[in-house]
């Protein structure tokens, strides 16, 4: 265990919470996960296992990026609305056909946004930049240089050229770009599988109607959401007993059957020493961190079994999300296969605080808000409640963040809000 956490959950015990990270960074392996290959229509949000070559000039053909006349652009130098240049229609390009005819000097074909240029022509005049005089002639009034409007063979992408780096979630653009070049198949890491156990008997499923003192389980599906939004496969294992014959058994399992295991409520008073023991007893190293300086989300453990990160959550829905958030959907990048350049970061934007807010030195307190337009800009409006109160979490548009080293901030103090997604 962690030197710091000898104190258990009193302020003298906690790791602050990038050391906690770095303490579980150290013991996380960095071998890559075992690849598949998947169609392209189910490769959304997984991440290439392999740099992806273009196969291909993309487009294949120079294209028309507006709408006017292909044209060669040594017959419209000079041309200007006092005095204009005159062209002859020889040809009309059909979309999605090779045309057959050829421009000669002089003359000009119809042409539409992502048309073939045919043969002979090097430019395309807009549409806005002629006028017609007939069916068979038009009055150029503006010249075009070389490669005006038109997308140049292989100008996109070119053959053998780098498409997507190894190591990169796929998003829908990135399917339409491989989509472009005909690729079909795609080699992509496995996802991560992240077991998940809602312990405690107090529980029931969120589907049934607690009888008194009972409550719904909310960490089980909201993790798995989280765990999905991660890129991640989430699975259930249902409620399970904070009785040591029952934990134990569901917990190995878990462990053997998952890259992650998450069980919330283990961290709370009732939990604690069962889940420390639970872990301890799955294999070494065991427990890592026990209590971290964040609020909410004080009593997570952090643990290891074998290369198997576990992490004990706080049994209230906000702090298990927070805990999340700071720990285990960074522990899911990390064992992945993302590149660290691709892990970039949610949206942020500057609002001004619409109160005073306190805060205890030594602690990193997150603050859920409520965002507004005003005249001078967004104002963050904080989101206030218990731990427990799951509608702070519903109602709230983002975050903010005050480190350790600060006892507050005052109204109108400009926050960096990190938005839910």
């Amino acid at each position: 265990m962690h030197k710091k956490t000898r104190d258990m959950l009193g302020r003298q015990g906690l790791t602050r919470v990038d050391e906690a990270w770095e303490v579980l960074l150290s013991h996380l392996r960095t071998a890559t996960p075992p690849t598949e290959t998947v169609p392209l229509a189910s490769a959304l949000d997984r991440i290439t296992a392999r740099p992806i070559m273009s196969p291909e000039n993309l487009p294949a053909h120079a294209r028309s990026t507006m709408d006017g006349y292909a044209v060669q652009a040594a017959d419209t130098f000079g041309a200007t609305e006092s005095m204009p240049g005159y062209l002859r229609i020889t040809g009309d390009v059909a979309m999605g056909e090779q045309p057959t005819f050829q421009i000669e000097r002089g003359t000009c074909a119809r042409i539409a946004t992502g048309g073939l240029l045919p043969s002979g022509t090097d430019a395309v005049i807009m549409l806005e930049h002629t006028v017609p005089i007939d069916e068979t002639m038009i009055e150029v009034v503006k010249a075009v240089g070389v490669g005006t409007n038109l997308i140049a063979p292989g100008e996109d992408i070119g053959k053998g050229s780098p498409a997507l780096p190894a190591g990169h979630r796929l998003r829908p653009q990135d399917l339409g770009l491989l989509a472009g070049l005909g690729i079909d198949r795609v080699e992509v890491y496995h996802r991560l599988s992240v077991g998940i156990l809602s312990t405690g008997d107090e529980i029931v499923p969120y589907t049934a109607t607690p009888p008194p003192g009972k409550i719904r389980d909310i960490n089980g599906i909201t993790l798995s959401g989280l765990i999905t939004r991660a890129g991640a496969k989430a699975t259930l294992y249902g409620i399970v007993s904070d009785r040591k014959d029952r934990f134990f058994p569901a917990a190995e399992k878990a462990v053997l059957e998952n890259d992650i295991v998450l069980f919330s409520g283990g961290s709370s008073v009732g939990m604690r020493d069962l889940g420390e023991q639970a872990i301890s007893s799955l294999g070494k190293p065991g427990i890592l961190v026990h209590g971290v300086a964040l609020k909410p989300g004080k009593p997570i453990i952090i643990g290891l079994t074998g290369t198997t990160p576990i992490f004990g959550l706080p049994g209230h829905p906000v702090s298990a999300m927070v805990c999340f958030d700071f720990f285990v959907e960074p522990t899911i990048r990390h064992l992945s296969g993302l590149r660290v350049p691709e892990t970039l970061p949610r949206p942020v934007i500057t609002a001004r605080l619409g109160r005073n807010i306190n805060s205890a030195p030594g602690r990193r307190d997150l603050i859920r808000v409520q965002l507004s337009r005003a005249e001078t800009g967004w104002v963050a409006e904080p989101v206030l409640g218990k731990s427990g109160a799951i509608t702070t979490l519903s109602r709230a548009h983002g975050f903010f963040l005050i480190d350790e080293d600060s006892q507050g901030l005052t109204k109108d103090t400009e926050v960096k809000v990190t938005l839910y997604l």
